[in-house]
């Protein structure tokens, strides 16, 4: 497939991943269909293009982790298994509702995740364990990808994390971090100041 073809396969898909967002949000009235729109290309891109797994076998030992840790954007993480198939449209109307396992926030009780994420800022810890033990323990060549909110990057767990991770050289983590200016009640610490974002991680 060319770039060009890619790129409008990858658009696309993200637009959809909007879409179902929404969807779900609005049949739950509840949720944050905002902090899910804001990673619906990088959802895409991981899961489309970037991620070596088995769709219909999400706890294959061989595949590449993924951890939310912006975890209240759970739809669009329910919303990417839907788009690859182990999901239906119908099941994401069913979010947060009281007989569904689509909870708010993603739980280890569905087969395509590994970790719980209610607790912002722990993601990164998370899932700099899990690159660990495939680096050091298991010897494995899957990679952990971690999606990290702006908001929950005002906590030092996050630092203290990407701390660990430099200090065990854990080149099989990959931290994507969403830069959207949302808290929760206001604008972010740092907002949109990328250059900021960078010499932080960059420092370790």
């Amino acid at each position: 497939m060319s770039c060009p073809d890619l790129a409008l396969l990858l658009e696309d898909a993200a637009t959809r991943l909007r879409i179902n967002c929404i969807k779900a949000t609005d049949a739950s009235n509840s949720g944050h269909p905002t902090s899910c729109a804001s990673i619906a290309e990088i959802m895409a891109v991981l899961f489309l293009k970037e991620m070596k797994y088995k769709p219909n076998d999400p706890r294959n030992p061989s595949s590449d982790r993924f951890v939310l840790s912006k975890g209240h954007a759970a739809p669009a993480l329910y919303a990417a298994w839907t788009e690859v198939g182990l999901l239906s449209v119908d099941d994401l109307l069913t979010l947060r509702k009281l007989s569904s396992d689509l909870e708010g926030h993603p739980t280890p009780r569905l087969s395509f995740v590994d970790v719980a994420t209610g607790s912002l800022g722990q993601g990164l810890s998370n899932a700099a364990g899990m690159a660990y033990v495939g680096k050091y323990i298991d010897k494995a060549s899957y990679r952990v990808y971690c999606v990290v909110g702006d908001g929950e990057a005002a906590e030092g767990n996050i630092w203290e994390a990407l701390a660990f991770a430099s200090y065990y050289k854990l080149d099989n983590l990959v931290m994507i971090l969403d830069v959207n200016r949302l808290g929760q009640s206001q604008a972010t610490p740092l907002q949109h100041d990328m250059d900021v974002y960078q010499k932080r991680c960059e420092a370790f």
